[in-house]
């Protein structure tokens, strides 16, 4: 009688001694880089003109003629120069892309939004999520 709860008892040991703990997550979020690949100026303006400008923007660019193209960056680049020193620093620029990055999810969320709230009611019930993800399926 004793030999079954002995074994009972040395297995749930070495299950709970080999156990894995589990991943610690942090709660604060740490600044990640923009991009893990390697940046070059001649080949990856692209991804430059997205991050800067935001999706759509850079879109807009990409159709201007070079002389255009500057007179909107000018314009640009005085709403990116926070204190108005006629510089733009790098925390400047980096509080610009984290504004264009932002304003593209926003705008994003609302065209998301407005695809699922087919009544437009202002709110997304099951069924409209439902019709809206999987309609095409059922």
């Amino acid at each position: 009688m004793r030999f079954p709860w002995l074994l009972l008892c040395l297995g749930v040991w070495a299950l709970c001694g080999s156990a894995k703990p589990t991943e610690r997550k942090e709660r604060v979020v740490r600044e990640a880089p923009l991009s893990a690949r390697e940046h070059d100026d001649a080949q990856s303006f692209d991804y430059d003109h997205d991050a800067f400008l935001g999706a759509d923007e850079a879109k807009s660019f990409d159709q201007l003629t070079p002389e255009e193209s500057k007179e909107r960056l000018g314009k640009i680049v005085g709403k990116i120069d926070e204190d108005g020193d006629g510089f733009v620093t790098v925390e400047e620029l980096k509080a610009w892309i984290k504004f264009a990055q932002k304003r593209w999810i926003y705008e994003d969320v609302e065209r998301q939004w407005k695809g699922h709230d087919l009544n437009e009611d202002g709110l997304v019930s099951w069924e409209e999520y439902k019709n809206a993800t999987y309609g095409y399926i059922l």
